[in-house]
């Protein structure tokens, strides 16, 4: 019984401890956009894949990036 004295404030102190944590994500934007990230894998690629010339990977040239 004498547990209960325990786990109560314990209880108390967790429940605090993650509503400030709630209320840091919503004050530092965390949860502004949960839309872009789950259609940002579906958007095309634009950039070219590698070379499939040699595969040995001796005197293999790269191409430059146009960045």
């Amino acid at each position: 019984m004498n547990i209960i004295f325990v786990l109560i404030p314990l209880g108390l102190v967790l429940l605090a401890f993650a509503i400030w944590a709630f209320f840091w994500a919503v004050g530092n934007g965390q949860f502004d956009d949960l839309d872009t990230p789950a259609w940002r894998i579906l958007l095309d690629d634009d950039r070219r894949p590698p070379p499939q010339g040699n595969k040995s990977g001796q005197g293999e040239e790269r191409e430059p990036d146009g960045q």
